[in-house]
């Protein structure tokens, strides 16, 4: 038996949140260990469509505990009102099956204007593409020691000192960019409006988990976004303001390292992105509007259409080991169902040096030039595939060469968004 972390292995969008879903029938707990209400899941059970951004996956399957980690920014209002969708859908809430950590974060609407604010002001800074959802600013006041968290709510007494200091902060920057500044009053009302349904939630989640695990439960650790966007180990600055990476499910969770045994990396069988930054194999030409649409290519979270190219292995290979990938889950296969040729990025060009992996440098990720290898298409289709004599043999070959280009095995192929269209290679909660 094993605890399994799920991470993204390109920019995110990778169809995590199917694939959670599948996994969350064997756990026994899921949990959001990074980010926020950035990054959308969408589930499709049933017929039926859920779309999240905040809460694990696992909160619309009967049974199982959710759990938000004290590496999650939360926007207490965002949270509310989520809850409130899912309920309207027929979903059952509450403290029985969702816990948010004390220690986390929170995301308050000045984060979001200062967010929105800096990417639609050059004076401002670089234009990085984010959701202007306040997250970044989030990150920052977290680490500027200076964020209120959810445990602040329940000593309202204290919080005016609290909202005090962070102001101190953001009033400064408000100036300096001319607009009005926030008073304490405002924020005090805007955390008194949702304090007690969020607090509804909040328990030590730290040793929460640890119980749990000493019990023996499965638990299954949600990220949020692709390893290529790790404020550390991604396109910097083209990337999200936490750890996407499989390390942070310690860190952002409360639980040591040793608490995960395997780690399932998502990846589809081409790659997309949103927002700026670099992208090697990007098509903008005929064929890559047509993966966009087969695809239905747009963000859960803003709709924004996304940049769509041909698989990168080299990328993908480079994320196997920031990430410690034991197995990848490869999706939306069927969408590359006719073409009679299939592009796969396998290494690049940097004035004219040939190389096996991204440079961390931006400049240089902005020079380099893909090198693709060709692969025979297929006629047939593998829309709804559940096993492997389903699919044509051109499609299997091409599984093949992806696993020996990025040095992992394909646990699990999706075929559809369906959660029973899979076909599993191994169980990483049982193999």
């Amino acid at each position: 038996m094993a605890n399994v972390v799920v991470v993204g292995a390109q920019w995110g969008d990778e169809g995590k949140g199917k694939i959670v879903d599948w996994l969350s029938l064997e756990a026994d707990v899921v949990v959001r260990f990074q980010g926020g209400h950035n990054a959308g899941h969408t589930l499709v059970i049933d017929g039926v469509t859920y779309k999240l951004s905040l809460l694990p996956s696992g909160i619309v399957r009967p049974g199982k505990l959710s759990v938000i980690g004290n590496g999650v920014v939360v926007d207490p209002y965002h949270l509310v009102k989520e809850i409130a969708a899912l309920r309207g859908q027929g979903v059952h809430i509450s403290r029985d099956n969702l816990r948010i950590a004390e220690n986390a974060p929170l995301i308050l609407s000045l984060h979001r204007e200062l967010d929105a604010l800096r990417e639609n002001t050059a004076a401002a800074g670089t234009k990085i593409g984010t959701t202007m959802r306040g997250i970044g600013p989030a990150y920052e006041d977290k680490v500027g020691r200076r964020a209120i968290r959810v445990m602040d709510l329940e000593d309202f007494g204290t919080i005016d000192m609290k909202i005090a200091r962070l102001l101190v902060h953001h009033n400064a920057i408000r100036r300096g960019l001319g607009i009005a500044e926030v008073s304490a009053a405002a924020v005090r009302e805007e955390l008194a409006a949702v304090k007690d349904e969020v607090l509804s939630y909040m328990d030590r989640t730290w040793l929460l988990l640890d119980e749990l695990r000493r019990d023996g439960k499965r638990i299954l650790f949600e990220g949020a976004q692709g390893a290529l966007l790790d404020i550390d180990h991604g396109t910097y600055p083209y990337v999200t303001s936490s750890n996407t990476v499989s390390a942070a499910a310690a860190t952002g969770s409360g639980l040591g390292p040793k608490a995960a045994q395997y780690v399932l990396g998502i990846a589809k069988a081409y790659t997309t992105r949103v927002g700026e930054g670099p992208f090697p194999s990007e098509l903008t030409d005929a064929t890559g509007q047509l993966i966009g649409e087969r695809g239905r290519e747009f963000g859960t979270v803003t709709g924004r259409a996304r940049r769509c190219g041909w698989f990168d292995a080299v990328l993908v290979r480079q994320t196997c080991r920031t990430s410690g990938i034991d197995g990848i889950a490869l999706t939306k296969l069927d969408i590359l169902d006719g073409f009679a040729e299939i592009k796969v990025c396998t290494a690049y060009r940097l004035d004219g040096e040939i190389i096996d992996y991204l440079p961390a440098s931006q400049a240089a990720q902005a020079r380099v030039e893909p090198i693709y290898e060709t692969i025979e298409g297929w006629e047939g289709t593998t829309q709804g595939a559940r096993s492997w004599a389903d699919l044509p043999a051109a499609a299997i070959k091409y599984v093949r060469h992806v696993e020996e280009l990025i040095g992992a095995p394909v646990a699990l192929l999706s075929t559809s968004p369906e959660r029973a269209d899979t076909i599993l290679v191994h169980n990483p909660f049982r193999d």
